[in-house]
């Protein structure tokens, strides 16, 4: 039933005050790997394309391509705290654009009731994948595998394999395109849902339960934690965030068709495994699937800016995430060898008792 665990690597403050100084850069380098080759590709890519790089244009645009993906990855991230991964968060977003401008262009619904209809939908569909991972007992690899590809089928048949083209509302559209003080307003969505989420899981009794149940389910369970019902709850959130994410693609498409959203999967479970290896190696984190996606979003933007081909993006993505988890897993392996160790045996003076 478990698709990962959750179990944080970071060196705690009483390992560090034991450690030498290249020992706790030897420890730290893979807490804040991510963050820090982010911000050495900000300092490269600045330099070598100084006129098209480090300029707000550019800005911009990264923070309003890559705002879907850090939303569907703080999505995909709340089941892997308790230990499950949910597919539908790239598969959904297909069939809920489409349902944001079918039900506005076809059935003429104002563009309020649309968004109630579709955040509804996405509940709904995270309860689906949460009453079949609990109480049918599907693993929710396949679970999710299951329902996202009946999804994608049901955008299919609805489309026929065309557009759905009409005129949406100024307000709709402005969801997305509306740029308070320059900013994108996606970014200002990503950053309340980040500060959100960031309070629940590190502050409050959901996101300790959550992350004991990532860690041992059945330890949790003896401890009188609800399994079920959180991590019901954790695919219901999922959901939400999910079609919230198909709702800001359709401001910014204004067209539906179902060739588009299942390039959103891969980046942002990329991102969300990313947040793993980071700032809490071994334990999914808000701060770590924004770092994730941060240098996915930076590293695309540069490679493109030199003329990369189209096969650079996945490429980089699977580059990156097998880098991150080789740097998280060497961790790993150093902090086990240190604790197995064995301590040296205690000398009694001659004579002692």
């Amino acid at each position: 039933m478990q698709s990962i665990k959750s179990t944080a690597l970071e060196p705690t403050v009483s390992e560090l005050e034991k450690m030498t100084a290249g020992q706790k850069i030897s420890r730290l380098l893979p807490v804040y790997g991510l963050p820090i080759c982010m911000l050495l590709l900000i300092v490269l890519f600045s330099i070598m394309l100084p006129n098209t790089f480090p300029t707000m244009l550019n800005f911009r645009s990264i923070l309003g391509d890559k705002a879907i993906i850090a939303i569907l990855s703080l999505a995909a991230m709340i089941p892997m705290m308790a230990g499950r991964i949910d597919l539908t968060v790239g598969y959904g977003i297909v069939l809920w654009h489409i349902m944001a401008i079918a039900l506005q262009t076809n059935l003429e619904l104002d563009w309020r009731v649309v968004v109630v209809i579709v955040l509804l939908s996405g509940c709904l569909l995270g309860l689906l994948n949460g009453l079949l991972v609990e109480i049918a007992r599907i693993d929710s690899f396949i679970a999710t595998l299951g329902t996202g590809t009946i999804l994608y089928a049901v955008a299919l048949w609805y489309t026929e394999g065309r557009q759905i083209v009409g005129v949406l509302p100024k307000g709709f559209t402005e969801i997305y395109s509306w740029q308070p003080l320059g900013i994108p307003v996606v970014a200002y969505y990503v950053l309340a849902l980040s500060l959100v989420l960031w309070v629940i899981t590190e502050y409050t009794p959901i996101g300790r339960c959550l992350y004991a149940i990532g860690a041992n389910p059945r330890a949790a369970e003896l401890n009188g934690i609800p399994n079920r019902r959180f991590i019901i709850g954790a695919f219901v959130v999922a959901g939400l965030l999910g079609a919230g994410a198909g709702l800001l693609l359709a401001a910014r498409l204004r067209i539906g068709q179902a060739s588009v959203g299942l390039e959103y999967l891969l980046p942002a479970l990329v991102g969300a495994f990313l947040g793993s290896t980071t700032i809490r190696p071994g334990r999914v984190n808000v701060w770590g699937t924004l770092a994730g996606v941060g240098i996915l979003a930076v590293g695309i933007s540069g490679i493109q800016q030199f003329g990369g081909a189209f096969y650079i993006e996945p490429m980089f993505n699977g580059v990156t995430l097998l880098f991150a988890i080789g740097l998280a897993g060497y961790s790993q392996k150093r902090r086990g060898r240190a604790t197995a160790k064995p301590s040296a045996p205690k000398t009694h003076p001659p004579g002692g008792g």
